[in-house]
């Protein structure tokens, strides 16, 4: 089983011109939000054939946030 752990995504709960998004930035190598379909674009990737010898790994899709 693989794992994707996105970081700050604009989505509708999570907006990148939120309250909290400034402080967000400000710990993440991008400086800014995600957007799905980068996060989605991952996902993609490992449910298909490409990835078929690929198997317990974990991606961070967070732009920097733990780098």
């Amino acid at each position: 089983m693989n794992n994707v752990q996105p970081g700050p995504t604009d989505t509708e709960m999570n907006p990148a011109d939120g309250a909290y998004s400034e402080v967000l930035h400000s710990f993440m190598a991008l400086k800014r939000h995600g957007r799905p379909e980068e996060v989605a674009g991952v996902v993609a990737f490992l449910a298909g054939p490409e990835a078929a010898f690929i198997t317990g790994s974990h991606y961070d899709v967070d732009g920097g946030f733990k780098a």
